[in-house]
């Protein structure tokens, strides 16, 4: 039973991350809509449905009561199975906010391009340093005494989140859906950071101290 719960929240994580991908490419199809305040409101709500159970469910005591209600060994995968779902609804409910920003061509479009491949690699490298199976909710997260910030983590102590906003920032035809879903989700992993970053210094002390003090930038160069 509990193997199976767990294929079948893996097999809807994975669902729920393709599903992403794939709405965000018809995002720019909405060009043409006028949506208006009533979409933009709409969509916020939806999004921030989502990261207010993201953060929410991560903190400690949250997961205390969770693991009262659920043998442990499905305390992760009862999170997956949740957030897998509010974005898929994101999705499907989202009202089209409209405009055409930008499109861009030839080098431009090429450079964009290359911004955003760059922001996938990122991504995929940082996810490596955590396991996929552990996002999904496959596998248990694996029990860590000591911290491990090779690759992309001795750029920026979040690469992920930085492989995020390249990601949909850089986006070659910007339309106002896409510059609100890139703008909302940007605000929410800014907000969401020092409370991450307070975790992680209460579990590693001084390990952490060091690790920020080696590694200035949470999300960008330079910039944060």
């Amino acid at each position: 039973m509990t193997s199976a719960v767990k294929l079948t929240g893996f097999a809807l994580f994975m669902t729920a991350i393709a599903a992403t991908a794939w709405w965000w490419l018809g995002l720019g199809a909405h060009a043409s809509a006028r949506g208006g305040a009533a979409a933009v409101l709409t969509d916020v709500a939806l999004f921030s449905l989502f990261a207010l159970h993201h953060s929410l469910l991560a903190r400690p005591r949250a997961k205390a009561l969770v693991a009262r209600l659920l043998p442990p060994t499905l305390v992760r995968s009862a999170y997956v199975w949740l957030a897998s779902l509010l974005l898929m609804a994101m999705c499907a409910l989202w009202q089209p906010v409209g405009r055409e920003l930008y499109r861009t061509t030839g080098i431009v479009a090429a450079a964009l391009l290359l911004v955003q491949a760059t922001g996938v690699i990122i991504s995929v490298l940082a996810i490596r340093r955590i396991s996929v199976k552990e996002l999904g909710g496959l596998a248990e997260p694996r029990p860590t005494d000591g911290l491990e910030f090779a690759g992309p983590y001795g750029l920026v102590r979040h690469p992920l989140y930085m492989g995020w906003v390249l990601i949909f920032f850089a986006a070659p035809h910007m339309t106002g859906d896409r510059l609100l879903f890139a703008g909302i989700s940007t605000l929410y992993l800014v907000l969401a950071i020092p409370l991450e970053e307070a975790g992680l210094a209460a579990q590693f002390g001084e390990s952490y101290a060091a690790y920020r003090r080696a590694v200035r930038w949470r999300l960008i160069p330079y910039l944060h």
